[in-house]
């Protein structure tokens, strides 16, 4: 009885033993190395517990959001080795910049992924991964100037290297969701100093065009105020020549209710008076 029970025991333990785990957020891709049906099998195992029998092993990817940063900080990143992406302008100048990718494997096609690279998650984001960012960042730059990869065409840049990667990677079941830059674009200094004296310029030219469109402006004005006060002068000269009653209206309005000293001689009608004292 005692000889059955340590048997039993035996078994499960080796039962035990002879099963795999996917956990919770993986997927399994279970790979046969003997017999006839060696290889990778093209179903993806879910989570739980699976029997890998003699020469049966099973491997996990992740299917959550992962990402990397590639960076020259040592302290930021998976790396304390500078890990900056390099690439050049359509000049051969190289510029230099942090990269960051998030990332997911697709649990359907987690097979075909481990038997295109034949390696664990890590091992492809170090190596596949980061070649095909590096590779679509620098075709993608090689059309630009230093100029616009720094300034006007910068997220062009990334976006477009997204896309060629997206499409690379989505049918070997790696589902790339972005690409960003984890720092400004690096310039050489003294073509930093060319941006930023090329700037001031433009910066300088378009307040000179300001203070010019200002002064046009001020001048309209001005002319527009002189001509109507002439224009107001001329309509009222005309209307006194061809109506005096309106100059002896002129008169009634602003007189101050005192006598006149002296009177004009004439038809005129006119008034002089002077102001007590």
């Amino acid at each position: 009885m005692k000889m059955r029970n340590i048997i039993l025991l035996g078994a499960t333990a080796l039962s035990l033993a002879a099963c795999s785990q996917v956990e919770p957020g993986h997927v399994g891709i279970r790979v046969n190395n003997m017999g006839s049906d060696s290889g990778v099998r093209p179903e993806a195992l879910g989570v739980g517990y699976y029997y890998a029998g003699p020469g049966t092993s099973i491997y996990e990817y992740p299917v959550f959001t992962s990402t990397e940063t590639w960076t020259r900080d040592a302290h930021e990143g998976s790396s304390p080795v500078n890990q900056e992406m390099s690439f050049a302008d359509k000049n051969g100048l190289t510029v230099t910049a942090d990269v960051s990718v998030s990332y997911h494997v697709d649990a359907t096609k987690a097979p075909i992924l481990f038997q295109t690279y034949r390696t664990d998650m890590a091992g492809i984001v170090a190596g596949p991964l980061r070649v095909a960012i590096r590779n679509a960042i620098t075709t993608e730059s090689s059309q630009m100037t230093v100029e616009e990869i720094y300034g006007s065409r910068k997220a062009e840049l990334i976006a477009k290297a997204q896309a060629d990667v997206q499409k690379f990677f989505e049918p070997r079941g790696l589902v790339v969701e972005q690409i960003y830059w984890a720092s400004p674009v690096r310039v050489p200094d003294s073509i930093m100093k060319q941006i930023n004296q090329k700037i001031a310029n433009e910066q300088q030219a378009l307040a000179a065009q300001a203070n010019v469109a200002t002064a046009e402006a001020d001048a309209r004005a001005r002319i527009a105020k002189a001509e109507g006060e002439a224009k107001a002068t001329q309509i009222e000269a005309e209307a006194l020549r061809t109506n005096p009653a309106i100059l002896q209206q002129k008169w009634i309005d602003k007189w101050n209710g005192q006598l006149p000293t002296y009177v004009a001689g004439g038809n005129s009608g006119m008034m002089l008076s002077v102001p007590k004292k």
